[in-house]
């Protein structure tokens, strides 16, 4: 078993290679693999698995690379994320992925889809649309069709047709990889100090650009180094971050709001790597099925969809409370709509259940932090002096 601080190491690496070696190695060590580029925040990569590709999160330049370019396709008021994306497809950084998936997020990233059609990137850009509706013969129709789509635009890149058997492994696979991760979450719940978020965040945003059996073996090791005492707690408050499900924050903040006092016991940063809240079927004749039905009964909750019988505040709430945080850091991306326009509702269930909190907006190229430091310092103090 390797060191954790060799294999945090080796994730910062993978996490932030703008460049996407790793993926593009493993692409060229055979002639039928593709690469599959998709942008935040949940698609259901099993199916890209089964296809023999590796779907690979395209998260944002954040701060490590200057746009330039990208900032002549978008007007000022919209987040940021699109432009540092566009800056990448732009140059040599995406040039060889064979497709790309733009899952329904925002009119920003609607757009995106087609400004990659004009610029023909990839062989082809899917705008992936989710349902709204959750009646299995209303969304879950319509959400097979979206699946069925893909796998047509997949089958006419390298000629493999996906299997029941295929998909079936590849479902075995990714409950695994969400068991894992959840594992760590638990494990972080209880002993905080072990595992940083800037740790935590690093492990998972790894697995994006990895095949999954790799990404399990890193998560099986942190999860055996992370289970025997390690580092020294402080008197920390528990905080769960709302509102960073797409633009992603940059490392300085997350880090951040933890030298502010707080332990971050759950987000929405890497959401798509937990999206669905447990397992899906891998045993049946119609896995097709399985990830819609789990797309349907199974999905976490986020900004991005309209889920009126089962509202996001309460479910926040009840996060809050099966983590046993103090309060809630709501952080979201300047100009992201959908994050913003929910805080208010979130907020006010977050006020009904007696759960303090604070808010602030980012961008993931911001580079002062102190402002934020001192915002989530005093909240920090004040649930200790107070609450």
């Amino acid at each position: 078993m390797k060191q954790l601080d060799d294999i945090l190491n080796y994730c910062n690496e993978l996490a932030f290679d703008l460049n996407f070696t790793k993926a593009k190695e493993w692409k060229a060590d055979a002639k039928d693999r593709m690469l599959v580029g998709y942008l935040p925040i949940y698609f259901p990569r099993e199916i890209t698995y089964a296809a023999n590709g590796l779907a690979v999160g395209i998260m944002g330049a954040g701060d490590h690379k200057q746009i330039i370019k990208g900032d002549a396709y978008y007007q000022s008021y919209i987040c940021h994320l699109p432009r540092g994306i566009i800056e990448m497809a732009l140059d040599s950084s995406l040039a060889e992925f064979d497709g790309f998936i733009f899952p329904a997020i925002c009119d920003c990233v609607r757009n995106l889809s087609g400004m990659f059609k004009l610029a023909d990137k990839g062989k082809f850009q899917r705008y992936f649309d989710y349902p709204q509706n959750f009646d299995k013969l209303i969304g879950g129709v319509f959400y097979r069709q979206e699946l069925e789509k893909f796998m047509d635009d997949a089958y006419k890149v390298n000629g493999v047709k996906v299997t029941t058997d295929k998909l079936n492994h590849a479902i075995t696979l990714y409950n695994t990889n969400r068991k894992l991760i959840e594992d760590i979450y638990n494990i972080r719940q209880e002993f905080p100090w072990r595992l940083s978020a800037v740790e935590t965040y690093k492990v998972l945003r790894a697995g994006l650009v990895i095949p999954v059996e790799k990404h399990n073996e890193i998560l099986e090791d942190v999860i055996d180094l992370i289970s025997d005492e390690r580092g020294e707690p402080m008197d920390n408050i528990r905080v769960v971050i709302s509102g960073s499900f797409c633009e992603q924050p940059p490392i300085g903040l997350i880090k951040s709001i933890e030298m502010a006092g707080c332990y971050i016991v759950d987000d929405d940063l890497m959401l798509g790597s937990r999206w669905i809240q447990g397992n899906v079927d891998d045993t049946t004749n119609d896995p097709i099925g399985a990830l819609v039905n789990a797309f349907l009964t199974k999905s976490t909750f986020s900004s991005a969809v309209y889920d009126v019988g089962n509202p996001k505040g309460k479910r926040l709430v009840k996060l809050v409370k099966k983590r046993k945080a103090d309060g809630v850091i709501f952080s979201a991306a300047s100009f992201c709509d959908p994050a913003l326009l929910d805080r208010p509702e979130l907020m006010k269930d977050c006020d009904k259940a007696g759960i303090p909190h604070i808010n602030f907006q980012f961008h993931e190229n911001t580079g002062q932090f102190k402002v934020i430091k001192e915002q989530a310092g005093t909240f920090s103090d004040s649930i200790k002096l107070w609450a």
